[in-house]
């Protein structure tokens, strides 16, 4: 957490920024809805922090944008070549912490805008698609279990930093624009719901987590021209480990690696079992009362299907407390 011994009198300059899973979620959940690539772009978000607890009664406000751009691996199998993308997504969203049964917990909601282009060789032929408009609306739930008891913000400021369990559950909801006619769609017509499990430990101003989770999915029944299209789900698992350098003010290296998600569509089962590993780094500035910012870059390391993206992302933050 941001808020550490010998910190303890600056009260607001770290809230901000220590509720990083909120912020996170926002920056990375509405990559799920990026194209027909939602699968493998959602099992590569990061999330340093994600399980940090935050006082009761605070309210989050943030405008996020991301930049996606680099190749797409696809089953070799088809007559389809040289894929590349670039996605950008603007976010706005909103949360909550409160308690419950006596411990810290979170819930948020996300409105995201994509503006997505792709281009690629059917064969010796060139094509190239555009897509604008809503993506799918997202909502996350928060608990921490152990080591994040249900604290006001003046309780919070002299609480000592300790490790911490917690779940989330993150849900896609399909209201994202959708044309069964065409095979990239910025809306994926079928809901996600992402359970995770994690653990945070501080180490002094040192902080390390691991995260594990799983995609899952419902069929898509209107899938290009009506046919039926499900996939598997999608397993991930996180690292990161960092540094805080005053409350706020820290730097996070990140590693993710995920697995799954074959397709099967009218019953024929494809190849293009997912397979990658990212890394990256977070860092988070808090700005003055209220205010904070958090930036991300990540890319790659290993793609055996899916995207291999580079990715920045930026997002401003407001918080404020119940009156």
């Amino acid at each position: 957490m941001t808020a550490r011994t010998g910190h303890r009198n600056d009260k607001f300059s770290g809230i901000g920024t220590s509720v990083s899973s909120i912020i996170a979620f926002f920056l990375r959940a509405s990559a799920t809805a990026a194209l027909f690539l939602a699968a493998a772009a959602s099992a590569q978000e990061m999330e340093p922090r994600a399980f940090s607890p935050a006082p009761i009664g605070t309210n989050f406000a943030l405008a996020g944008l991301s930049h996606l751009s680099g190749g797409v691996a696809i089953d070799p199998s088809l007559p389809i070549t040289n894929v590349q993308a670039n996605i950008n997504i603007y976010s706005l969203g909103y949360a909550r912490t409160f308690g419950l049964l006596g411990r810290s917990a979170s819930v948020g909601i996300l409105v995201p805008y994509d503006r997505a282009g792709m281009s690629g060789n059917v064969g010796d032929v060139g094509k190239v698609a555009n897509r604008t408009g809503m993506g799918d609306l997202v909502t996350r739930f928060a608990m921490i279990l152990i080591g994040g008891p249900a604290l006001t913000p003046e309780e919070f400021q002299q609480r000592t930093p300790t490790t911490t369990f917690g779940v989330n559950l993150k849900v896609v909801t399909p209201t994202g624009q959708y044309d069964s006619t065409h095979l990239i769609n910025i809306g994926q017509n079928r809901w996600a719901f992402k359970p995770e499990v994690g653990l945070s430990q501080p180490i002094g101003n040192w902080f390390t987590d691991g995260i594990a989770g799983v995609w899952l999915y419902t069929d898509n029944t209107n899938f290009f021209g009506g046919q039926t299209r499900s996939q598997d789900p999608i397993w991930t698992f996180q690292l990161d480990g960092g540094y805080e350098f005053r409350p706020g003010l820290w730097l996070s290296a990140n590693g993710t690696y995920y697995t799954g998600g074959n397709t099967t569509v009218n019953g024929v089962r494809n190849q293009d079992r997912l397979q990658s590993t990212r890394y990256g780094l977070t860092f988070s500035v808090p700005l003055g009362t209220g205010w904070s910012t958090k930036f991300n870059w990540s890319k790659s390391l290993t793609t055996r299907i899916g995207g291999s993206f580079e990715e920045f992302s930026f997002a401003l933050q407001y918080f404020w407390f119940d009156r």
